[in-house]
């Protein structure tokens, strides 16, 4: 008879105490607070899925390589081995380090697009969307209606709009779309995975036109377990191996390190242009830092070299994808909405279908993740109104579990208060904003109930 239980591929060397509160205790918090549970300090915080950027345990091999950092201001030992483990997996030509995602972006869109230009993407993310904008640009969602829809159970609900993106191409013309990009797996659309065949569809679409194809890889092990799991063909290869077919496809990629990187810190933006790499060298040294160091540490290249490595291996992604599935299964057995199938790095509620009697214009993922953290002291995110705007296609609240961090008892705990408050979601009440920044304003905003 096989094994059907699912464990964790470590052993626990280091512990962290975890602070208690009682709800008496979490309202004059969450007061204080101004109902965003970004400005609750982390210490009154019980199980923390507000996030699974920069939140992963690191190995006893990542801790050892940080080490043998070189703190080498231009060319240090940790670059070299640094841009080896990105070449082997992304294959690009040129591998710039920067201190985290937002930072590769910034050096992308800067060096690419102009006021008036319209970026297609399957789904941007917040800060992707805020980079673009900055620049003057319309950043554009064209992720397949089944990714709309959070009860789908479409396999690849991450792809983009093939079709769609033909017509924006024909409607805008290729001139004013300097880049189109692919995120695996679609974070804003609930971490649902892009297929190698869309990809491929995306990318001959837009070689067709001279248009590059950048990948937004921040959950790319995470897409390739995905693809290895669903889409035919694909059984009998390694991770590693599909990684390396769909960055083939693109001319480049940005990278938070701090997701499939399993470091707490870093990233990269890779691409195949001479021209515009050194364009993007000579920012990165007036913002980041020397093109060998990017804003990082020599031990955080070393961290991030290793990382990569150890988010391909066949046992993590195996626990890694079961593990959040878990949460999912358990909680929509009872009849709480998700978006499904679950994702890969986190599991992100329907708050339209758990709080149908609250507005989109009155956050209801905003309030829904208020409720959980009073209730049990979890904090999860908004990925809705709050984030998007007028944007947002669906209003979720997004429990992303850290990578190495959480056992099954935690995850048990999350289902128990997911459930108790499920039991009393006719009470709830929304929510109106008070104060907001003009970018990225969920980051900041202040608000209070109605």
């Amino acid at each position: 008879m096989p094994i059907r239980t699912v464990i964790e591929p470590f052993k626990i060397k280091t512990v962290e105490p975890i602070r208690w509160t009682t709800r008496e205790e979490r309202e004059p918090i969450l007061a204080r607070a101004h109902h965003n549970v970004f400005l609750i300090p982390a210490d009154e915080i019980l199980i923390d899925l507000l996030t699974d950027s920069g939140t992963a345990a690191m190995s006893t091999r990542q801790w050892a390589s940080m080490m043998e950092g070189d703190e080498s201001y231009a060319g240090s030992r940790s670059f070299v081995r640094f841009e080896a483990a990105v070449r082997d997996i992304f294959g690009y030509k040129h591998v710039i380090p920067t201190h985290q995602g937002r930072a590769s972006e910034r050096l992308l869109f800067t060096c690419l697009c102009k006021k008036g230009d319209v970026v297609p993407n399957n789904t941007h993310f917040d800060t992707t969307r805020a980079n673009i904008e900055y620049q003057g640009a319309e950043a554009v969602d064209l992720v397949i209606p089944e990714g709309k829809d959070p009860g789908n159970r479409h396999p690849f609900k991450g792809n983009m709009d093939v079709e769609a993106l033909a017509h924006l191409i024909e409607r805008v013309g290729r001139e004013r779309i300097p880049l189109v990009m692919l995120t695996v797996t679609n974070n804003s659309g609930g971490g649902q995975p892009v297929s190698i065949a869309n990809a491929r569809a995306v990318a001959d679409l837009c070689h067709r036109h001279g248009i590059p194809l950048y990948f937004d890889a921040c959950r790319f092990a995470e897409n390739a377990y995905f693809i290895k799991l669903r889409e035919p063909g694909y059984a009998g290869t390694t991770p590693k191996e599909i990684a390396r077919e769909m960055f083939a496809l693109g001319d480049g990629c940005t990278m938070s390190a701090k997701k499939d990187g399993l470091a707490n810190i870093g990233g990269f933006l890779c691409t195949n242009d001479d021209a515009l790499a050194q364009q993007e060298e000579n920012l990165s040294i007036l913002t980041e830092g020397y093109p060998t160091y990017g804003g990082l540490a020599g031990r955080d290249l070393e961290a991030i070299a290793v990382g990569l490595d150890e988010a391909l291996e066949e046992d993590y992604l195996h626990y890694r994808i079961s593990s959040t599935a878990y949460l999912g299964n358990h909680i929509s057995a009872e009849g709480v909405p998700i978006v499904q199938p679950p994702g890969g790095h986190a599991i992100y509620i329907d708050a339209r279908g758990f709080l149908p009697q609250i507005p989109p214009a009155r956050f209801p993922g905003v309030a829904l993740a208020c409720e959980l953290f009073l209730e049990g002291g979890i904090r999860a995110v908004e990925i809705g109104t709050l984030m998007f705007g007028a944007h947002a296609a669906m209003d979720l609240v997004r429990l992303a579990i850290p990578r190495r961090v959480y056992t099954q008892s935690h995850m048990d705990y999350v289902v128990e208060v997911i459930l108790e408050v499920w039991k009393r979601r006719e009470r709830i009440r929304g929510l109106e904003l008070t104060y907001e920044a003009p970018f990225l304003r969920h980051f900041t905003a202040h608000l209070t109930p109605v």
